[in-house]
């Protein structure tokens, strides 16, 4: 009779997997109903009170109600609506005044929403950019009634297939109305002044003068505009402005702003760019062959995931290093640092509930999560150092803390360089002849090149003299007119795979006419007349010479 499985033994199979493993397990709420992306949470001392807090830049189910969450802990300490959905969140240090406290700041919309001790603080908003001046005659048409509502909707669609620059909101509202609703909207909107915005797609800080991990940084702002903007920590002023072919999704910054720094974009263009202090374009471009989901900057090593199922390490300079296949599609990635092991590495979220830790292409952990994990963030959370918070794609709260007996090492990945690389060869065994051949060439080498170079000018000299003695013996194959004939008796030995016997090729020329001549090609076997080849060749004399 088959023994079945009991309560008390399933509760110590997860009592030894845990043992077993490398994390605790702090909380898990699968009621959570958080919906987020890794780029809207940061960790951060919010009070100064040595009590890490997690914000949350919450999307609200299914992208409704966007709301800003701090935690502490399990539990949500205050929670505020958002104008529009986030796209970033990051916490930074303005000033050098005691106490030192950072400020949140959370990018929204064509704003910058930025909170000092959970409370507002300071608001920034993008620079507006020129109206398309052709959207800009309809709607001062429309102002004084010279063209109709309908009209006016079918001029616009026009201008936003073929104009460069894009639509207005006001114009975008206006396309998307039903016609009983579109002479409402223009009366109550001809009057306006036609306003283009950009908004905020990714944002990151960067540091100001001092590498320190308490040191001013400065905001860096990626917008729709296909710009990258860096921003002043107190004033809040645009410091420098730099282009980008496309519209960065992903940011990465090394260095100090005014000393050297690096910043690298993944754009929706499926490339990377790179660019320096002092250029206002790309410096390095990355074409990757599918789009990137994710972009970690890990030690030197630039590591993007891919829609492909692939993790590829990148140098600064954009040369390839390595590939990594994943067994499901990568749904998000972030850093893990471990300050007090020296550990940096990548966190892979994938689809089927993994959550994969890479240093390099070498496979270091996996932890599995009971639904897909769609944002991740690592470091400091209440007095914990080495915390690991996720959020799942039904909204739930994951908090799991390494041990601190526990130390990564390298698993299953692969590691070094490919199985193919290891096969053993078979190269034959050294004989006498070759260690002799080999012994004399490194001692009398310098003599052995100077005897062939010597040979070689002999050579060459020969050859000279003898193409000088046909000339003046009228030997040489040239036809001085067209009119005489020229008879050429080539002997060429070839080598024909599968014939054990030499060949000569003989190769005739008739000239009768001067402009065309038939070149006959004979492949004889020796001591025979039959040929084994015959083939007529209609071609001038120059170019049958050349042949010959």
């Amino acid at each position: 009779m088959a023994a079945t499985s009991s309560p008390d033994s399933d509760s110590g199979r997860a009592e030894s997997n845990e043992a077993n493993s490398k994390w605790l397990d702090a909380h898990y709420d699968p009621m959570a109903n958080i919906h987020t992306f890794s780029s809207c949470l940061a960790l951060a001392d919010l009070h100064g009170d040595g009590e890490y807090k997690l914000v949350v830049g919450d999307l609200g189910p299914g992208g409704q109600q966007p709301r800003l969450k701090v935690l502490k802990g399990p539990t949500v300490l205050t929670e505020s609506p958002l104008p529009a959905l986030p796209a970033s969140a990051a916490t930074f240090l303005m000033d050098q005044h005691e106490p030192r406290t950072p400020a949140l700041a959370l990018a929204s919309g064509p704003c910058v929403y930025v909170y000092k001790n959970l409370r507002p603080y300071f608001k920034f908003s993008l620079p507006q950019l020129p109206p398309n001046p052709l959207e800009q005659d309809l709607w001062n048409q429309a102002k004084e009634d010279r063209i109709d509502p309908l009209t006016l909707k079918e001029m616009l669609e026009d201008i936003r297939e073929k104009a460069e620059v894009p639509l207005s909101v006001q114009s975008l509202r206006f396309l998307q109305l039903e016609l009983n609703e579109m002479e409402a909207f223009v009366n109550q909107h001809k009057s306006k002044v036609i306003k283009r915005q950009t908004v905020i797609t990714t944002m990151t800080t960067l540091k100001k003068n001092l590498a320190d991990e308490d040191a001013v940084s400065c905001l860096v702002l990626g917008t729709e505009n296909k710009e990258l903007l860096v921003l002043d920590p107190e004033a809040f002023t645009i410091l420098t402005k730099m282009s980008l072919p496309s519209v960065p999704v992903f940011l990465e910054v090394s260095g100090q702003f005014d000393v050297e720094f690096r910043l690298t974009a993944a754009c929706r263009d499926g490339s990377i760019y790179i660019l320096r202090r002092d250029s206002k374009h790309p410096k390095y471009c990355i074409e990757l062959s599918a789009q990137p989901v994710g972009l970690v900057r890990v030690h030197k090593i630039l590591v993007v995931g891919s829609t492909q199922e692939s993790l590829h390490g990148f140098t600064h300079k954009g040369k390839k290093l390595w590939t990594v296949q994943m067994p499901a599609a990568i749904l998000t990635m972030n850093l893990l640092e471990q300050r007090s092991r020296g550990l940096q590495a990548v966190m892979a979220a994938l689809a089927n509930g993994e959550v994969r830790i890479y240093r390099d292409k070498a496979l270091l952990n996996v932890v599995r999560a009971p639904d897909a994990v769609t944002s991740l963030c690592f470091g400091r959370y209440g007095r914990e150092d080495n915390t690991l918070i996720m959020t799942t794609r039904g909204g739930g709260l994951i908090i799991k803390i390494l041990k601190r007996t526990a130390v990564f090492v390298e698993g299953t990945g692969e590691v070094g360089p490919p199985l193919a690389q290891t096969t053993k060869l078979s190269v034959p065994r050294k004989t006498r002849l070759y260690v002799d051949q080999t012994l004399r060439e490194r001692e009398a080498g310098t003599a052995m090149h100077r005897t062939f170079q010597t040979d070689l000018y002999l050579l060459r000299l020969r050859a000279a003299r003898a193409y000088v003695q046909a000339l003046e013996s009228s030997l040489s194959p040239m036809s001085a007119t067209a009119r005489e004939p020229l008879k050429l008796h080539a002997v060429v030995p070839l080598l024909v795979p599968g014939l054990s016997y030499p060949l000569e090729t003989f190769v005739e020329s008739l000239s009768s006419k001067g402009i065309s001549d038939i070149i006959k090609v004979l492949v004889l076997r020796e001591g025979q007349s039959a040929p084994l080849l015959s083939a007529h060749i209609n071609m001038p004399v120059s170019e049958g010479l050349a042949a010959a």
